[in-house]
């Protein structure tokens, strides 16, 4: 639920915030939401950025992978608690810090993150359609 929220800014800053909104094709106010939500959350986890995709905006490590891709290894790799967190990022070739940052940004946010996973895995099981399709039309 959203409620009106008045705020004063600078006119050079609102001009770049309408040119930013009509590039993204979403509306000043969708725009400003969007950027606070981000900005609070990258200082609240440090590390973390937001960064742009085919699927949209996604949280990912600074100078490693996107934290959905973590989080979608992590749930089925083996060992419990740290174990877990200390054998993945062995695996990634990541610091046990990124793991963990990854691991507290699902906790704090994990229907952002839930979303991403199902968004990236739709997109792929599209991709497999259109390849299957390719090949089918190839080979008949």
């Amino acid at each position: 639920m959203s409620r009106p929220t008045s705020f004063r800014l600078d006119e050079k800053l609102l001009e770049r915030l309408d040119a930013e909104s009509r590039a993204a094709s979403m509306t000043t106010t969708s725009l400003v939401s969007s950027l606070l939500d981000e900005g609070l959350k990258t200082r609240e986890f440090p590390g973390v950025v937001y960064r742009p995709g085919p699927t949209g905006r996604r949280a990912g490590l600074v100078g490693g992978p996107d934290v959905w891709e973590i989080i979608r290894d992590l749930r089925g790799w083996p060992g419990r608690g740290m174990e877990r967190i200390e054998r993945l990022a062995e695996e990634l070739e990541l610091p046990v810090s990124m793991v963990s940052l990854a691991a507290d940004f699902y906790s704090a946010f994990p229907e952002e993150i839930d979303a991403r996973i199902e968004a990236n895995e739709q997109a792929a099981e599209q991709i497999r359609r259109q390849i299957e399709q390719r090949e089918n039309l190839l080979s008949s």
